[in-house]
């Protein structure tokens, strides 16, 4: 016998009849229907929503607010770090595209953020999406200055 769509069945006991609640004591689910005397959740229509926890702040509102969650809209760098800067050319204006142009950086995806990492012997003038603190105390403390582009 071939599988076609007009002979799919399901499986012998895999489908079971609906349960017809409130239709008397011999039914098995009459009056109550199985849900208790007394009560919201006895109720007719289904009192609250999924999720609901008694006007307690419910879990999926809870659970952002705790550690180890990942960030909606993350903002993402090409990073370098200060000592790949000594190589460049004293008094030179370092941006993504000049870094480029020179090698230092290979794949600038992402707007440019120099971290402090290394020492920094060249004046240079620096112009990067952001720095950190130690990145451009470093790069002011050896002469040069810091441009944050936006």
């Amino acid at each position: 016998m071939t599988l076609r769509l007009d002979s799919l069945k399901p499986n012998k006991g895999a489908r079971r009849r609906k349960l017809r609640k409130g239709r008397g004591i011999a039914a098995g689910q009459g009056a109550s229907c199985g849900f208790g005397m007394r009560g919201q959740k006895s109720r007719s229509g289904r009192p609250t929503r999924p999720g609901f926890e008694g006007g307690q702040m419910p879990l999926y509102r809870r659970v952002p607010k705790l550690k180890h969650f990942p960030l909606v809209n993350p903002k993402f760098f090409t990073v370098l770090n200060v000592s790949a800067l000594n190589e460049l050319k004293a008094g030179s204006t370092v941006n993504l595209d000049s870094l480029v142009k020179d090698g230092v950086v290979t794949s600038p995806k992402h707007p440019l953020k120099v971290l402090g990492n290394g020492e920094l012997k060249v004046k240079l003038t620096v112009q990067a999406a952001a720095f950190t603190a130690s990145a451009r105390s470093k790069i002011e403390a050896a002469g040069g200055s810091c441009e944050v582009l936006d």
